[in-house]
């Protein structure tokens, strides 16, 4: 197997399915610094997200239909797998105003 296949072999329908996101990923990066960094999680058992951080501490996400599509789409996108959110990359995460009235108001119940 080479570097550019993933070891499990998607269809075709999960391969374009990858790279569209792959394209969305890349996008990110390039709007955020050049560069981002991107962590695969499991959100259920329909989906999977790619959670991004720009160069610029700017977040976003992607989700994808399966582990494996979600996988593919980083690899084809070429930004850093990171495994968790732990450490520096939680650190990097730069949040406004916005996010934090968010966080304050699940917090209090409003």
């Amino acid at each position: 197997m080479t570097e550019e296949t993933t070891a499990t072999a998607l269809s075709p329908r999960d391969e374009k399915r990858a790279a569209r996101i792959a394209k969305n990923v890349k996008a990110f990066a390039a709007a955020h610094g050049g560069s981002a960094d991107g962590v695969v999680e499991y959100v259920g058992t329909l989906a999977t997200r790619i959670a991004l951080v720009g160069a610029d501490g700017a977040w976003g996400d992607q989700v994808a239909p399966s582990y494996a599509v979600a996988e593919r789409a980083v690899e084809l996108s070429g930004v850093n797998r990171a495994e968790n959110f732990e450490g520096e990359l939680g650190l990097r995460v730069k949040t406004g105003a916005y996010e934090w009235r968010r966080m304050a108001g699940i917090q209090l119940g409003s």
